[in-house]
């Protein structure tokens, strides 16, 4: 995450130098932290002023700091009136999926508070953590926090879940709030206990009569375009890994129609591919390249002898080892990269080999 902070005033930066320290201790190593400070009082104190070095002295507008760093970032944290960062904030407020999260703190640090993007951005768990490094308190308002719920896109996040309907997951969260009961179903292994709030719904999709008491609305954790519920949210595990053989020269636009036949046949969920991979000698296939990109995944290649080394039941082809040196490419890859089980064995199409492992991944319930 990278983080951009700024203060106002000298009781600001002092502030702000304190959630410096507690940014250094924390010591996440995705954490990214850059302090600015915007205001006159440096300029009036002189150079003799003891300020903290790693705050940055900015000079022009607010609205110019912004447009210049809102494209660059994760999260803002403001030590300063709350009005001031929303009005900074306002003209690039869009998607709540999207927006960068939006961090308050009083100049004596007194109090953190979650201004936006508190569960996708992780607002919160930012406002949480600086609220506890520096003894202030945290205000938030989010609904299922304030209630102590289960706050859906705050568990798909964690859990690096694509949530399929945010509007969907608003509703989930709508029906918590107001004390209804909500359907679980996952295929994925569970780690913790579900919440009160949250009905374990296994028992019901296996039930050989209907049930009085169950749900028609719930939350489906699957690979698969699973139902499940009357009224479901669908959150997918980026758990399969695609393993293509190609001809030369095989277009993105052919190998992408492939995989898609593959994923619609089977019913599983193209938003759970995590990665592309096949043999090194396609390595610079533009076609596969591209395909990868589409997806927003990593391509990973592999020598045939990588792929030979792979163990399990594959498809053999004499062919494809002659000219390879390997019996299978499109098996062994999805395989190796996955480091699970073969889910889907070979499908063959216009030149296009397709297969799809999955990756074992437990999923935490907070």
């Amino acid at each position: 995450m990278k983080v951009y902070a700024i203060c106002f005033t000298p009781g600001g930066e002092e502030t702000l130098g304190k959630i410096l320290d507690g940014f250094e201790r924390w010591m996440q190593e995705e954490l990214c932290v850059r302090a600015f400070a915007l205001g006159s009082y440096r300029n009036q104190a002189g150079e003799s002023h003891g300020f903290d070095a790693r705050v940055q002295a900015v000079q022009g507008r607010l609205s110019e700091w912004m447009a210049e760093t809102v494209q660059d970032t994760d999260a803002f944290v403001f030590v300063g009136a709350a009005g001031i960062a929303i009005r900074a904030i306002a003209p690039y407020v869009a998607d709540k999926t999207k927006d960068p999260a939006l961090v308050v703190a009083d100049e004596k640090g007194q109090f953190v508070i979650p201004l936006l993007s508190g569960h996708i951005g992780g607002a919160n768990e930012l406002a949480l953590r600086i609220a506890a490094e520096i003894g202030a308190e945290p205000v938030l308002t989010t609904a299922t926090d304030v209630r102590g719920l289960f706050a859906v896109d705050v568990f798909a996040k964690k859990n690096d879940l694509w949530i399929s309907d945010m509007k969907q997951a608003k509703l989930i969260s709508a029906r918590l709030v107001r004390g209804e009961k909500v359907g679980f179903y996952s295929d994925v292994p569970l780690e913790g206990e579900l919440p009160a709030e949250l009905v374990n719904a296994v028992e019901q999709v296996h039930a050989k009569s209907p049930d009085e008491t169950a749900v028609s609305c719930g939350i489906v954790i699957s690979a698969y375009e699973k139902q499940i519920f009357e009224d479901r949210l669908l959150l997918v595990p980026r758990c399969l890994t695609v393993g293509i053989g190609c001809k030369r020269g095989a277009s993105k636009d052919k190998i992408l129609e492939a995989v898609q036949e593959v994923f619609a046949q089977t019913g599983l969920s193209l938003k759970a591919i995590c990665s592309i991979a096949s043999i090194d000698l396609k390595k610079d296939e533009a076609g596969l390249i591209g395909t990868a990109q589409e997806f927003g995944v990593s391509f990973e290649t592999f020598s045939a002898e990588e792929l030979s080394a792979v163990e399990g039941d594959f498809s053999e082809s004499s062919f494809v080892k002659g000219v390879t040196g390997v019996d299978n490419v499109c098996e062994r890859a999805a395989v190796l990269v996955s480091g699970g089980e073969l889910l889907v064995r070979k499908v063959a199409k216009d030149g296009v080999t397709v297969a799809v492992a999955i990756k074992i991944k437990n999923i935490t319930i907070p």
